[in-house]
């Protein structure tokens, strides 16, 4: 068993529960935890027995266009849709954060991280 992390995949997308968060949108940052055996590729230097980066990102970036109101609703589609697309991932665990949030004060992030 190891780990594959695809870290601070950097996003402009339209969530919140602000009318305005839906027009103007913001910074956001995924993490990626993938839990999976990648034994084989290591042994053999084959990707096609591990899980490939690209599509990790390319999931990340498909469900962060797509606009809700909470990144707890955006951090549990990429979980899901990560785990049913890479069926070697054993488990699935992702951060998501809203850089500078409006919330009437100097925060730099808020995030939400969930793990199936």
């Amino acid at each position: 068993m190891g780990v594959i992390r695809v870290n601070q995949i950097k996003v402009y997308a339209y969530h919140g529960c602000l009318d305005e968060e839906g027009t103007i949108g913001c910074d956001y940052e995924v993490d990626v935890e993938l839990h999976t055996d990648f034994q084989e590729a290591a042994e053999n230097d084959d990707l096609t027995k591990t899980i490939d980066y690209v599509a990790v990102n390319k999931i990340v970036k498909e469900e962060m266009k797509l606009r809700a109101k909470l990144i707890e609703h955006v951090g549990l589609r990429i979980v899901r849709k990560l785990k049913s697309t890479l069926e070697t991932a054993e488990k699935v665990i992702v951060t998501v954060r809203k850089m500078n949030p409006p919330i009437n004060g100097h925060v730099h992030h808020v995030s939400v991280t969930l793990e199936e």
